[in-house]
């Protein structure tokens, strides 16, 4: 048995989550569902327009894959996390966040100077996020962050499919899957966001190689992957570079394929009213479920109902106890 179930590699970020009109979008220029890159200026205007917004500046940890590794140690399997955080406040919170959750990390040595990332999270009332992420010391995030004999240790190397926008980055997620697959470790990979597949496809071809065993993803990422929008020629474009895969569909559910059967998986019907971290927690809890001897289609289930309390709730993760009592739930 391995010592990791996945080892994660991504954005380092603190969130900070302030309820919007659609209007204030518009007014904003803030494109809408979508994660937005942005420096320090543009933040600060973003911020001064919304004062008098603030709903939670949670000063938690953040970021795609940060938020599945959190999500997968805390229903009880193992993981390690490769980030970067500058020696800042806001990277001893995302240190402090990592380990009460029990993730391994590699941010045990010096901390270069700068600003940790962060990401201004613009909720709507229909529940959907607008994310502007200003990736501070993040965007540097670069080889000498990974960690070989962990990787080797893991069932899984989680790429996020945000690292495709840092030169860096992205050489850091090639470099990653390359580690796996000598050692014998399944690659996956999350899609992160339509923009990702739409601007940055020669890249994400990079980080893809050859062929990855799993793929996440929504219908908006699928259909932008296959520049269509037909969903089963999705299915076929993806098959083509991946043994498995799962495309989450929001109020639709999602649908699993284990590289043999393609299942309908049913949403839990719940009030929304925060999507922010719905796919981070689907792909956490999927991959506690498969690496903990699920099938697809009961792994799909059961992420189903973890993104399903994630957006009923503000902020992309759960409080620390009711992962235990989801997992009950579910299994019993």
């Amino acid at each position: 048995m391995k010592k990791y179930v996945a080892y994660g590699i991504g954005a380092a970020l603190v969130d900070t989550e302030i309820k919007v009109q659609d209007a204030e979008l518009a007014q904003m220029n803030v494109e809408k569902g979508l994660m937005t890159l942005v420096d320090e200026d543009r933040r600060r205007e973003l911020l001064d327009h919304l004062k008098g917004h603030l709903i939670k500046a949670s000063h938690a940890s953040g970021g795609s894959a940060g938020n599945s590794m959190i999500a997968t140690a805390q229903f009880g399997g193992p993981t390690f996390m490769s980030c970067k955080v500058a020696n800042d406040s806001d990277g001893d919170i995302y240190i402090a966040d990592l380990e009460a959750a029990g993730v391994d990390h590699c941010l045990k040595g010096e901390r270069a100077a700068g600003t940790t990332g962060k990401c201004l999270v613009l909720i709507t009332p229909d529940a959907e996020r607008s994310m502007n992420t200003f990736l501070g010391i993040s965007e540097t995030l670069s080889i000498e962050q990974l960690d070989a004999g962990a990787i080797a240790a893991s069932e899984y190397v989680y790429l996020e499919g945000y690292l495709v926008t840092s030169p860096t980055g992205r050489a850091a997620a090639i470099k990653a899957r390359e580690i796996a697959e000598a050692a014998g470790v399944k690659t996956a990979l999350s899609f992160s966001d339509p923009g990702m597949v739409e601007f940055f496809r020669d890249g994400m071809t990079e980080i893809i190689g050859d062929r990855l065993n799993l793929i996440f993803c929504n219908e908006d990422e699928a259909l932008g992957w296959a520049q269509g929008d037909s969903l089963d020629v999705a299915v076929e474009r993806l098959k083509a570079i991946a043994d498995t895969f799962v495309i989450t569909r929001g109020s639709d559910g999602a649908l699993t394929f284990d590289g043999t059967a393609l299942v309908e998986i049913p949403a839990h019907k719940v009030h929304a009213v925060d999507t922010n971290g719905a796919g981070d927690m689907f792909a956490g809890a999927f991959l506690y479920a498969i690496t903990n001897g699920e099938d697809f289609p009961t792994a799909g289930r059961f992420a189903s109902l973890a993104a399903g309390k994630v957006v009923a709730n503000y902020g992309p993760r759960l409080p620390a106890e009711d992962y235990q009592a989801l997992r009950s739930e579910f299994f019993g």
